[in-house]
Order: C-alpha cells, then structure tokens, then sequence
C-alpha cells in the first residue's frame, strides 16, 4: 500500500505549479530530500548582524553600519546548511556597489559564529576578501589567493562535498582551491563594512555566471569509476552464478515466461517457478495492465482460491482501480454481463471500437468526455426526473462544495447515495449515456459499483492511501469531462502499473515465494544506503546515479 501512495504522491507532485527556482534547484540537486534538510534559498532575517538590511525577497544584501572600523563590520548566513547530499554546492554573489571601500568577504560559516565580523575572521569561518583578493580561513590573517572584486564583478563560491574543499570564481573563472577539509554544516555568508556596500546573491534561481555543469559531469564520472573500479573476490565464475540468478529471479517475478525460458537455456540456471504457475500470473498481470481488472480478480479466484478474501486491503485496491477503469470506458463491469463468452447481453452498448466499458455510453470514439450539451455548456439541472434517476438522486451525510473548473452547473445538484463527498450530476450522466446511443443501464450500474465499494471501505477503514485513492476515484464523477479535471491523471494508463505489482506481489506471497524479486531489493537497499550516506554528511552519494548504473 505504501508503494500505491509513493505513486500518487509522484503525480500529485508532477501537477504542481512550481515556479522556476524551484526546479533549478532540483535539477541542480536531484537527491536532497527538503523535507530534511533544505536548500539555502535566501539570506536569514534573524541570523545577520544589525548593520545588514535585506530587500528583494531576501535576495539582495545592503550596508547600514557606521563603518569606521572592523568592529563596524556585519554578516549575513543563509536560511540554511549546505545539505550533504548536494555533492557540489554553488552559488553567486554580483557586486551591485563596492560602496567606499569595498571591504566585503563572501564565503561560508558554521552556525553561531559571531556575524559582527567578515566571514573568515573566526573558527569555522572562511571567506574571500574583495579589498585585497586574500583567503581567511579561521583567522584575522588573510593569505594571498585570487584577483581583488569591486563593482560589477560576479563571485561564485563552491563547495566540493567530497573533497571537503572550497573554491571560488571571479566573473566565470576558476580561481583554484582556497580551503581544505572543512567541516560539514555551513552556511552561505556575506560580510559588508563600509558605506553604500550593495550585493545580490543567486543561490541556483537563475542562470549562474561559471559553468558549474562541466564540474558536476566530472564529478559523477569520478564516482562512476571508483564503482566500476571496485575490487571483486577472486571467484569470478561464483559471482556470475550470483548474477544468472538474480537475473532469473527477476524475470519469473515479473512473469516474463518465455523470456525466463530461452535465459534458463542459456546459462543453464534454473527456473524455481512452475512454468504454469508463472503463465497464471502473467494472465492476470495482462489483464490488469489492460484494464481489465474485473476479470483479473474472476480468474485469481479460480486460480488461488481465499487470496483476496484474506487480504481485504487488496480487493479493496483492486476494485478502487476496476471504478477508475469504468470511468475510463476499459472495464466490462460498468457496461455488459458477460454472457460467458465474454460478449455483451445487454444490447450491444460496447460498440464497434472494440471497448468494453463506458466508452460508447459515456465517452466518446476520440476516448474523451463529450461535452454535455450541444453548444459546449453544462446541461441543464432540472426537478423532473424519472424514477430510475430519483432511486440515484439521494443524499448523502457530507456535502463538499461544487468541484473546480465549471464541473457543474449552478444550481444544488444531486449527490451519490453511499459515496459522501462527491457531488455528481447522475442526470447529466444518464442524459449523456443516452444521447450517445448507449445505455442508461450502464450508467446505473457503474454508480451501483461505486456505492458497494464505497459500503466496503467503510466496513474495512482503509489506511491513509487507500482512503485517498478512493476519494480520488470517486471524484471524477464530478466532472463533465474527468480526464481534464484536477484528477484526471487517476484515467492515465500508467497507474495500472503499480497496481499490477501489487497484484502480483500478494500471489507470490500467497504461493510462499519472495513478493520482492533480489534485483529489486538489492536496488531498494542502495537508495537506502545513500539516503544514509546523506544523513552522515557524505557528498559522494550525489553522484552514484542508479538510473545510470542500471541502464547500462
């Protein structure tokens, strides 16, 4: 169930308005998790001394200290540490105005420094000095390092999380390596001293100035040979036995029969599977990926009688995805009796088109909603109805406000009895089955579908993901056209995927075999892994790619 949620949650995700600095920063650091440690967006407005103001989001940094002295001098950290797991962190700092002097210091610091200094002028800080070009690093000597910086002038400051090693850049110019070993946790910091000292920071929401891409593919091929380089034990031919089978296993997890086949032929490793017990599972994974879901569940209880009555959770997936494919038109269930040859005996309402769901009924041959009325608009919500309609039209103990984007009309409208929440014109949907040329019928049966899994969810009290997925499915009702609404990505033929694994996982189980296939833990337990690495501050976990690794 877990792994159903993880897929809504990527869809939810992939729906969202995000503005442009975000997806910088994603593309930039593919593998930190925000939720634990975030990225520096912007300077802190509590962590800076007096004499530092902030303006334009937080972005730019401005002097308003007497600066007579370096006892006028004022820091700034960022909201946050540079995560671990960014393997190379970068960002840069435009010179708006040198102000008087100049006597700015861009670079890093632990948390708790004394922020009434330049950066670099006390333990765990370090910083590059524009008024003189030189290095500080934990101390009030500076040492010769790089050009002087004024007006104009654009200086980046990276931090190699590898290494442990700091450099900087001067209007897209590596300058070379300023520190070594630094410690981990530290935050992007500015210092300004004098009068009328003006900079703006670019954390990664725009374009930067040095090219920090040339940099990062150096860095992911270093780690992509140190993994290729590894030393293996010397029993070559043992871990090749290793390999064949992980192989195999993978395979016949996934029902891949005559593939598992012609592979057993090859390498001479054996199937642990009966050939027939693997065909039965691919029957069944055909069917769902097809959308077929309510024969998939007829056939696994032919086949491994008390699977679904003993895992309640998984009936209760299965049918909650079978409502979703009545909708999308691919389900028999909503629209004919199988006669037992698998053809309709309700009229014929499955069409010429091949489909064998609402799809003449409900949906039109292009595989998208009609509109409800001639002219585009919402059909009319009127009091007289029939008799079939009123049984439909009753009410429910939730009522949710009218759904987003013109889904009805602006009247009260009639709500689906036993489906709380979800506000439904059934007239709509019976006047759309008909004037398609299909079946009323069709339309009752899926509402009729809906109620019943609604009744046995509420018996069940399903977890967190599965009540989601069920409201979700239930919604599209309110749509004149699901597949355009906020929940339209639910009818997406890729989200028969998981539900497919999930299917397949609970009869292997069932069977007494392992529901993960090796290949797949072994690749599981390596995201662990470096989720791990990255909570131990070890940068070079954003560079072992496994998309990478396992596409060669």
């Amino acid at each position: 169930m877990a792994a159903m949620g993880s897929g809504r949650g990527t869809m939810e995700s992939q729906n969202q308005v995000q503005s442009d600095n975000v997806d910088r920063l994603k593309l930039l650091y593919p593998n930190v998790n925000e939720d634990e440690t975030p990225l520096p967006r912007s300077w802190s407005t509590k962590d800076k001394f007096s004499y530092i103001g902030l303006s334009q989001n937080n972005l730019r940094v401005h002097y308003k200290g007497h600066g007579k002295t370096h006892k006028d001098a004022a820091s700034v950290r960022a909201t946050h540490p540079i995560p671990a797991a960014c393997g190379l962190y970068y960002f840069e700092v435009r010179i708006v105005s040198k102000g008087r002097d100049g006597y700015m210091g861009i670079g890093l610091s632990a948390h708790g420094v004394n922020m009434n200094r330049l950066p670099g002028w006390d333990k765990h800080s370090y910083g590059y000095h524009g008024d003189d070009g030189h290095s500080f690093c934990s101390s009030g000597t500076g040492q010769p390092y790089g050009p002087t910086f004024t007006t104009g002038d654009v200086i980046g400051c990276g931090v190699n999380l590898v290494d442990n090693t700091c450099f900087y850049t001067k209007n897209g110019h590596h300058l070379g390596i300023a520190f070594r070993g630094l410690p981990p946790n530290l935050y992007p910091t500015v210092g300004l001293q004098t009068p009328g000292e003006v900079v703006d920071a670019n954390f990664g929401q725009q374009p930067f100035v040095f090219d920090i891409e040339d940099m990062l593919r150096e860095l992911r091929a270093r780690t992509r040979l140190a993994i290729d380089e590894f030393p293996l034990p010397d029993e070559q031919g043992q871990w090749q036995q290793v390999l064949h089978r992980m192989v195999s296993s993978y395979l016949v997890h996934h029902g891949y029969c005559s593939t598992a086949q012609a592979f057993s032929r090859s390498t001479g490793q054996p199937i642990d599977e009966d050939i027939a017990s693997i065909k039965n599972r691919q029957r069944i994974s055909k069917l769902v990926l097809s959308g077929r879901i309510g024969e998939a569940i007829e056939v696994a209880r032919r086949l491994y009688p008390g699977l679904l009555e003993r895992d309640h959770e998984l009936l209760l997936l299965l049918k909650c995805r079978q409502f979703v494919e009545m909708v999308n038109g691919s389900d028999s269930e909503s629209l004919c009796e199988d006669g037992g040859d698998g053809e309709c005996v309700d009229g014929g309402v499955g069409g010429a088109d091949g489909s064998n769901g609402v799809a003449t009924s409900v949906i039109s041959h292009t595989g998208r909603a009609p509109p409800l009325a001639a002219n585009g608009d919402h059909a009319p919500h009127t009091n007289g109805v029939s008799e079939a309609e009123a049984e439909l039209r009753l009410g429910c103990d939730v009522d949710m406000p009218a759904a987003a984007n013109g889904a009805h009309d602006g009247g009260e409208l009639p709500l689906v009895k036993g489906m709380p929440g979800v506000t439904a014109s059934v007239s709509a949907l019976l006047r759309r089955a008909e004037g398609e040329g299909g079946s009323r019928a069709s339309v009752e049966r899926m509402l009729a579908f809906g109620r019943d899994l609604y009744a046995m969810s509420q018996d069940l009290k399903p977890d967190h993901y599965l009540k989601a997925m069920l409201e979700d499915a239930f919604s599209l009702l309110a749509y004149s056209n699901p597949w355009d609404s906020p929940n339209g990505w639910q009818l997406e033929a890729v989200w028969r995927e998981p539900v497919c694994e999930a299917f397949n996982a609970a009869i292997l189980e069932w069977a007494g075999l392992a529901s993960v296939s090796p290949v797949e833990a072994c690749v599981a337990q390596s995201g662990e892994l470096l989720r791990r690495m990255a909570r131990a501050a070890l940068g070079a976990c954003a560079f072992a790619d496994l998309p990478a690794l396992l596409r060669r």
